[in-house]
């Protein structure tokens, strides 16, 4: 059976950006040790999420390019440990930074860039440039082929950025994070894996970094398998808050033949009711005076 092995890597920043690549050069070759296809950091790996308390001018200096040689470097990482890699980082871009993941298949092929869509405006990321879409590509991994697509923290907020990755045919969920993980975060997940019929897997920052608690999941999704009675509890991996890389084993095969005949997904939605999702207008309560202005 086909079960795709994936490593939260629930690690602490070492302090600056060439820690950070030493650190997590070491922590994916551990997840390969482990047995790992497939290894996820927390959220902007690269300067550690390091934006609370210090002006933007301060934090905006560690953004580094996404072609650049931290982010290279786990590419060719990738080809070295023949395991896919997602690794994020403050990316250099344009007049602003993006809050960026980009993921390596086993060949160190980069197959996918994106930009973090729902920046948190409320707060630092506002001077964040925030992403333009989601994708979702074809991931080679030692397992077999897997279609990927990702979210980043925030993102998971919003059942929109799920959905959309579905309809463009995801079957996992990469979503690195920088945030405390509590009960009702995690019922997010668990939720929308249940309503799109797929995989999420959440890195977090463990317990000890600023506003973050560890509790890296995976949720497969698989709620109605035909040989139980009843539903079952999707999560297959809940880390407590302790640093660590933490593996979970992903049934692909299950995970497809539940696709195929549940009724969650696509196959009875009636999207032409939903245009109201299209409407850009804010109504009391939901005025903010921050809210980013689309162009």
């Amino acid at each position: 059976m086909k079960r795709l092995k994936i490593a939260l890597l629930q690690i602490a920043p070492a302090g600056s950006t060439d820690a950070n690549l030493e650190k997590g050069i070491a922590a994916c070759k551990k997840a390969k040790e482990m047995g790992a296809d497939l290894a996820l950091f927390p959220e902007m790996w690269s300067n550690g999420y390091d934006l609370y308390n210090r002006p933007p001018e301060a934090w905006k200096a560690d953004a580094i390019p996404a072609d650049g040689e931290f982010v290279g470097a786990f590419g060719r990482l990738a080809r070295e440990l023949g395991m896919a890699i997602g690794v994020t980082l403050l990316e250099r871009y344009g007049d602003a930074p993006r809050n960026t993941l980009a993921l390596f298949d086993r060949h160190g092929e980069r197959k996918l860039t994106y930009a973090k869509v729902h920046t948190c405006d409320f707060d630092a990321e506002r001077h964040l440039t925030p992403g333009e879409d989601f994708y979702v590509a074809t991931l080679d991994t030692a397992c077999g082929e897997v279609e990927v697509g990702a979210m980043i923290c925030y993102d998971r907020e919003f059942p929109e950025s799920a959905r959309i990755l579905m309809l463009k045919g995801a079957e996992l969920i990469l979503v690195p994070n920088a945030c405390p993980m509590e009960l009702n975060r995690l019922a997010q997940l668990r939720g929308r894996a249940y309503e799109n019929m797929l995989a999420i897997a959440t890195c977090n920052y463990p317990a000890g970094v600023p506003d973050c608690n560890g509790a890296s999941s995976v949720f497969d999704g698989v709620v109605y398998p035909p040989e139980a009675d009843g539903s079952r509890d999707t999560c297959i991996l809940q880390a407590g808050g302790d640093e660590g890389i933490y593996l979970a084993e992903l049934d692909l095969e299950q995970l497809r033949r539940y696709r195929e005949t549940e009724v969650q997904g696509n196959a009875y939605r009636r999207p032409k009711k939903y245009g109201l999702l299209l409407d850009e207008s804010v109504r009391a309560p939901f005025n903010r005076t921050d809210r980013r202005k689309e162009e």
